[in-house]
């Protein structure tokens, strides 16, 4: 059964002039009982999608665009919808949101495709597996990338790597010689790259590495980015018997658990601890926590505007873009005597 059939294929199959389609969609009296009942039978034997397939042809535009995101509720998804929100005044397009979960957002995409409901997507943070991307070019809906990458599609890949080893080097730099990390209980591919960077640098600047610092929590929500993972992590350090002299967090979020933690354990950032994080969300700042900064909102706005160009066929190229990273110094991880 073909779930993604045309209109085409619809009139074909029963027979009459797309037209005559459009009418029994729309449901016009100017067509007989047996051509509506012809056509019927097409789109119930094709699965079609009436709904979407109906405005297209009519308006010869997309009307509806969809984000795919694993989870509304935290800050760094926040940070690239605002993004989009942003960039979308321009465009003529209704605007969905699909949570996807961030347990096997995979398959909530397909799940999400076979539905039919939109005319363009944006991917946040999904990874293209071989079975996902046959099913996205069967849809031959425009589709941009974000924070994921595949040689088939349009993307913007954030540097999760030279993240992490930024992170590593100004810590060494600043003159900390003990340094953690917190990452994740369960591993995934952010915050994966973001330790392979952070121990490299560490490793060309000839640093000591103590495995035994690098720690997570137990929290399992949302891939391990929250408050509660930094909170149990630092608990950790307690129970081990031992703290770095600075720690790096795999993000924004589970730093200010780290720091929730620290506070209740009578330890003061940076005099006892020096505490960095990773995303720069719009509360860092009130934190005076160094962070790095993806630059999330900038590029919601690029894979907004992107989407546009696809859609208006501006440009056939694909644009396939990895967003450098920019440290921004704070209070945090000041070296205190």
């Amino acid at each position: 059964m073909n779930k993604k059939a045309t209109i085409y294929e619809v009139a074909k199959n029963a027979g009459v002039a797309i037209s005559t389609v459009s009418r029994v969609l729309n449901n016009s009296p100017n067509v007989s009982e047996e051509t509506k009942e012809k056509v019927q039978k097409a789109i119930n034997e094709l699965n079609f999608r009436p709904q979407v397939s109906a405005r297209k042809l009519a308006s010869k535009e997309p009307q509806m665009l969809a984000i795919a995101v694993p989870s509304f509720t935290t800050p760094f998804f926040n940070e690239v919808l605002k993004g989009v929100k942003d960039e979308i005044k321009k465009m003529d397009l209704d605007i969905i949101m699909y949570n996807t979960g961030s347990r096997n957002p995979e398959e909530a995409v397909q799940s999400f495709f076979d539905r039919g409901t939109a005319d363009a997507v944006i991917l946040l943070s999904i990874d293209i597996k071989p079975d996902v991307h046959e099913m996205l070019q069967i849809t031959k809906v425009p589709i941009v990338l974000v924070n994921s990458s595949h040689p088939s599609y349009n993307y913007f890949m954030l540097n999760d790597y030279q993240g992490g080893y930024m992170a590593g080097e100004h810590l060494v730099k600043k003159g900390f010689e003990r340094l953690g990390m917190i990452s994740t209980l369960t591993p995934n591919r952010s915050s994966t790259d973001r330790e392979r960077g952070f121990i490299d640098a560490l490793k060309n600047y000839k640093m000591n590495i103590d495995k035994e610092l690098f720690v997570a929590g137990d929290s399992e929500k949302h891939g391990g980015f929250t408050e509660e993972a930094g909170f149990e992590a630092i608990h950790k350090y307690d129970k081990l018997g031992k703290f770095p002299d600075a720690v790096f967090c795999s993000n924004d979020t589970q730093a200010l658990g780290a720091l929730h933690a620290l506070t209740k354990l009578g330890m003061s950032v940076p005099k006892d601890i020096a505490l960095m994080g990773f995303d720069n969300i719009k509360f860092t700042k009130y934190m005076d926590l160094t962070t790095i900064d993806q630059q999330m909102h900038s590029i919601g706005v690029q894979a907004t505007a992107r989407l546009a160009e696809i859609i208006k066929k501006k440009d056939g190229k694909l644009v396939q873009k990895t967003v450098n990273p920019i440290l921004v110094e704070r209070g945090s991880t000041q070296k205190v005597n």
